[in-house]
């Protein structure tokens, strides 16, 4: 991956299909799949659910990831962000999380704190998260994928 061929954009329609049909996560890493939930699929795929909140990151004009930044106060958001399949567990998330928060700074500058809500169960995220300055904040149940599920809170000040 040629990181001076990096660039974040505006999620577009191909690539937001793309992410909802063709990306498919192995176990239990599935959970994440976008057709697994009725509703995050739909605010993937269509433009007038997606809005402005969705980004992807293209690598050689890739999609290689994308995120949603989402307003929670002035100076909070959430982060929901998704990895392509095929570029998991090699070591790339941390790039990644660089590339974003220096995005998120640049181009939203009145937020202060991210906060991600990630699944209890995978454990690899939390390291990284843990390991990039995230800590967690809280415990929280998640109706999503037809059950309800233990997520993890987690919160990173980055001014």
């Amino acid at each position: 991956m040629n990181i001076e061929g990096i660039k974040i954009s505006i999620l577009n329609q191909e690539n937001a299909e793309t992410i909802a049909n063709d990306w498919h996560y192995p176990e239990p890493y599935d959970f994440y799949d976008m057709a697994n939930d009725q509703d995050d699929y739909e605010e993937l795929i269509r433009p007038n659910r997606r809005k402005e909140y969705y980004y992807q990151i293209e690598s050689d004009h890739q999609v290689i990831a994308f995120f949603g930044i989402f307003p929670l106060s002035d100076i909070s958001i959430e982060l929901g962000l998704g990895l392509r399949p095929d570029l998991t567990g090699k070591g790339l998330g941390q790039m990644v999380f660089t590339l974003i928060e220096h995005f998120i700074k640049l181009n939203f500058d009145q937020y202060q704190e991210i906060i991600l809500s990630v699944a209890e169960f995978n454990q690899r995220a939390i390291k990284l998260y843990s390991k990039i300055g995230y800590e967690v904040a809280g415990h929280k149940k998640v109706s999503t994928n037809g059950s309800v599920y233990d997520f993890l809170e987690m919160k990173k000040f980055i001014k």
